[in-house]
Formats: C-alpha cells, structure tokens, sequence
C-alpha cells in the first residue's frame, strides 16, 4: 500500500515546454548525423554493440535518432499534436516520465527480442515507439476528441488506438519487412496502459467505456 503511494505520489504541476524541447533536441540529433553519418551506429539500438560493446546508452539515444527527413517529420509532428496537448494537460514532469518510460521500456523490450531472435544485424531507431505512448495518454486523457486522419476523417482517439494496435498486430504477424519496429509500437501502447493503471491509478477501458455509454 505505501509502495503505490510513493508510485503514485504526484508531481507539482509545471509547465515549461518539454515537448518543444524534445523537438528541438530531435531536430539538433538529425543535424548531427547528417554532418557524422557514422555516429549514427553508436546512438542507434543494436544487440551486438549492446552487448559487447556496452552501449547501454542507446537504450535512450535510440529515441532521438531518425533516418531521413519524412521519419523525422512525421514523428515529430505527432510530438507536436499529441505531446503538447498531453503536457499541458498532466505537466512537464509527469509527461517526460511518461515519454521516456514507454520509450526506454519499449527499446529494452525490444532488444531482447532481437537477442533471442537473432536479430543481430536490426539497427532500432526512431521516436515513433515513445509518440506511441503519447497517443495512448491523449486517447486516455481526451476520450471524446477527434483525431483528423489526414486531416479529413474524424476518429474518436480511442477508436485511432485500437486502430493502430490492430495494424500493429497484424503486420508483425504477417512479418511485413517494411523496416518499421511494429513490436516496439506494441509494446510502448502495452507500456503506457501499465503507466496509467500503475502511476496514475486510471484503468483506461473504464475511461473509454464511461466516455461512450
């Protein structure tokens, strides 16, 4: 009982633009790389230069690390729709621990996936797993809002969820190699539901079914 007290314990609520700075950062990473191609290998997730290397850095760095300009702009366009709504709404603090948890969790979970697999040679990168778990908090957060799929279709945030998990399903059972970390997208919309019911005390079905009873 005391041990989710402390879990739960609030932060005092602030806000100083942290999805902005997570951009920035992004943006400042993709600059980077395009001056030192080759740094890219050392901030990316892979299984062998994490264990034989040690590289236990990139269980973080992987977030920030793009491979072309579209992967860039997209994750960070959605950072900036649904991070900036979830942030002001739960705080600076409160949405970085968010953000980073599903992020790292989703990195770590990942990789020994790809170490019993044998998917030595997977290069992880990208901030699509943490903006994920974005996503979920605002379906959580703003049950009743509509998300403008291509900025024409409106769909409900929890409908565009169980959408993407549905995609996200199938497409790693059907083992598409379109180079996207479907398992990662899995696992941060797995992690986010654990940070709600865990961190927050909010059961996100119970919220989604008293939004549209």
């Amino acid at each position: 009982m005391n041990l989710f007290k402390k879990i739960r314990r609030p932060f005092k609520y602030s806000y100083f633009n942290a999805a902005f700075l997570i951009i920035g950062i992004n943006i400042a990473v993709f600059l980077l790389l395009k001056m030192i191609p080759r740094l890219a290998v050392y901030l990316s997730l892979n299984v062998i230069f994490l264990r034989e290397g040690h590289m236990y850095w990139q269980f973080l760095t992987y977030m920030f690390v793009h491979g072309n300009f579209s992967h860039l702009f997209f994750n960070m366009l959605g950072i900036f729709f649904f991070g900036i709504a979830v942030e002001r709404a739960i705080g600076s603090k409160e949405f970085l621990l968010l953000y980073f948890i599903t992020g790292i969790m989703g990195g770590i979970i990942s990789y020994f996936v790809y170490l019993l697999s044998g998917g030595y040679m997977y290069f992880l990168m990208g901030a699509s797993g943490a903006l994920y778990g974005l996503l979920f908090a605002f379906a959580v957060i703003f049950p009743r809002n509509n998300i403008y799929f291509w900025g024409i279709i409106p769909i409900p945030a929890p409908i565009l969820v169980a959408i993407y998990v549905g995609i996200e399903i199938s497409s790693q059972l059907l083992s598409f190699r379109d180079g996207v970390a479907h398992l990662t997208h899995l696992v941060c919309f797995a992690v986010a539901w654990i940070y709600f019911v865990v961190r927050m005390g909010i059961n996100p079905w119970k919220v989604w079914k008293d939004a549209y009873r």
